[in-house]
């Protein structure tokens, strides 16, 4: 039975735009696998908390060696490194705050992050594993663009995500998400809406076919 693990870190609620395309990739993907397992982690509604020295210094120690402080603070870290090492493939919506990713995503990415498990070893855990990543951000950073040069979230995703965690991801972009409530940016509107469309078509396209995948 194929799993998905459904993640979200927008802090807008039923207004968020990263939102509405990582739900019709899980959408998408149901109707592929409507007996199929999706795990939704919410990480503005319920954060994972900043990890400590505890929690982090344990993941140098086998766990029949960690101390009863160890364990106990080792317990949310294993769960969040198995609920990703389980799923068949990642959606992640990750917008785009002060141009870099959410607190409580970087928060998630800490406990994932294992030395020796998920990176720095010659077989990590996450490894080859497809992850859609829905970066929705409120203006534009293309070239050309007064921002260019200042998405620092697509450069660090794709390193951790890639090079350090051996995934494979791949991007989805609705952008110029502020235009419709920025009267200085009404000329983009349709810009933006043409985006949002070509988001949500690429998430249900990227979810059906991922999906089919697995069941072939």
């Amino acid at each position: 039975m194929a799993t998905l693990l459904h993640i979200d870190s927008s802090l807008n609620g039923d207004r968020s735009h990263s939102r509405a395309v990582t739900a019709a990739f899980t959408a998408a993907w149901r109707e592929e696998h409507p007996d199929g397992t999706v795990i939704h982690r919410d990480l503005a509604a319920d954060p994972v908390p900043h990890i400590d020295a505890t929690a982090y210094y344990a993941g140098y120690v086998a766990p029949g060696d960690r101390s009863p402080e160890q364990q106990e603070a080792s317990v949310l870290r294993e769960q969040l490194i198995e609920e990703a090492e389980s799923a068949d493939v990642i959606v992640l919506g990750a917008p785009l705050y002060n141009w870099s990713i959410a607190s409580g995503l970087k928060a998630w990415l800490d406990h994932v992050i294992a030395v020796g498990r998920t990176t720095m070893t010659e077989s990590p855990t996450l490894a080859g594993k497809h992850v859609i990543v829905v970066t929705s951000r409120g203006g534009s950073y293309r070239p050309g663009t007064p921002e260019e040069g200042n998405d620092h979230l697509e450069p660090y995703l794709q390193m951790v995500l890639a090079e350090k965690l051996g995934m494979k991801p791949e991007f989805i972009l609705p952008e110029l998400t502020l235009a419709p409530v920025t009267p200085a940016m009404a000329s983009l509107v349709p810009q933006f809406e043409e985006s949002r469309e070509d988001a949500l078509a690429a998430a249900r396209t990227q979810g059906r076919e991922l999906a089919a995948r697995l069941g072939d």
